[in-house]
């Protein structure tokens, strides 16, 4: 038998004497630990790595202050109105021999939608029985999993697609976390997944929509490269610690506490660990992309937030208390023309 932590709770410190010295409530686990930041003196924040009997470590929850969009401010509508009538919450970009392809999540009902570019906008694959998108379902081929995000491997699709889901639409007033995996070449209208990690137990405790949204995929080759810490071992990233993992991490985001979890899935057995606990800054995470180009982490927040996105990269400076961990280096607001919505 298991119990769950209640998520909203409270802590207060007294003196020997009995007088009540400081006092703290939250409304959700934090990612990592709440202290007072700056260290002993200002507001409670989530920081960024638990230092029990030392300083608190704030940079990446009080981070930088948000600047202007760094691109166009020209927004654009890439689809035909109408096409997914609102209800769309995640997207990868794959290029393939063919074209590019967009692959979308939509998490109720939950499916899969393959968009081709058709020289003007991005619109539903005909082919193949894309056209109204495929339904996904758990391995033993029931329930409707609440698809949130998606994410490719090294390899795009052939890999296999894989959605952060949140909970089964079918029993929506409870949690399951679920990074699902699916097979792109299978036929028909309906996508079983072939594998299935649920890492609700592994998580803090947040109400069943509040739960993952966001998923990216970095490959371990860029992690090396920067001297990423693994937590879980406690010292510099080894890929070889975690057979039948492929060759990269899934990092996924959360709704209700704004972290970020790097997980090594295992393929084999259906295992993971948890490489890595993040904080991003945001209230919640509602979308993460890397850029493979840049070596950024993108994480999106939506109208809680103002629309805004932060950039995370890895603390490479020697002596760095985040050295080898992922931090916040720049915040954007949205651009000028957009309304602020509820971007997933």
């Amino acid at each position: 038998q298991t119990c769950a932590l209640p998520i909203s709770d409270a802590v207060r410190l007294f003196s020997p004497s009995g007088a009540l010295v400081d006092s703290y409530s939250w409304t959700t686990h934090a990612p990592v630990t709440y202290g007072r930041c700056p260290d002993g003196t200002g507001a409670f924040a989530a920081t960024t790595a638990s230092t029990k009997g030392s300083a608190n470590v704030c940079g990446a929850s009080s981070g930088p202050t948000a600047n202007p969009w760094p691109g166009s401010n020209t927004v654009t509508v890439a689809d035909s109105p109408n096409t997914f009538n609102g209800n769309l919450s995640g997207l990868v970009y794959e290029s393939t021999t063919s074209g590019p392809v967009l692959w979308a999540a939509r998490n109720g009902p939950g499916a899969i939608f393959r968009l081709v570019w058709n020289g003007t906008i991005w619109r539903p694959d005909s082919t193949n029985g894309w056209g109204a998108g495929k339904a996904v379902r758990y391995p033993d081929g029931t329930g409707d999993p609440d698809a949130e995000g998606i994410t490719i491997g090294a390899a795009g699709s052939a890999d296999g697609l894989y959605i952060a889901t949140e909970r089964n639409n079918q029993t929506s007033s409870v949690s399951r976390n679920t990074i699902l995996r699916f097979d792109a070449q299978q036929a028909g209208a309906t996508l079983t997944a072939t594998h299935a990690w649920d890492l609700t137990a592994d998580l803090p405790a947040v109400g069943p929509n509040l739960g993952l949204e966001a998923i990216t995929w970095v490959p371990d080759s860029f992690l090396v490269n920067r001297g990423f810490f693994d937590e879980a071992a406690g010292r510099t990233y080894n890929p070889a610690d975690y057979p039948n993992h492929g060759t990269g991490l899934f990092f996924v985001g959360i709704e209700a506490n704004g972290g970020i979890y790097a997980y090594a899935l295992d393929h084999a057995t259906g295992g993971f660990t948890r490489v890595a606990t993040i904080v991003s800054g945001f209230v919640g995470v509602m979308d993460l992309s890397f850029d493979r180009e840049l070596g950024y982490l993108w994480a999106v927040c939506d109208d809680g937030c103002q629309g805004r996105t932060a950039t995370l990269e890895i603390d490479g400076q020697a002596g760095s208390a985040s050295l080898g961990r992922f931090v916040v280096t720049h915040r954007f607001e949205r651009p000028s023309t957009m309304p602020n919505l509820n971007n997933e």
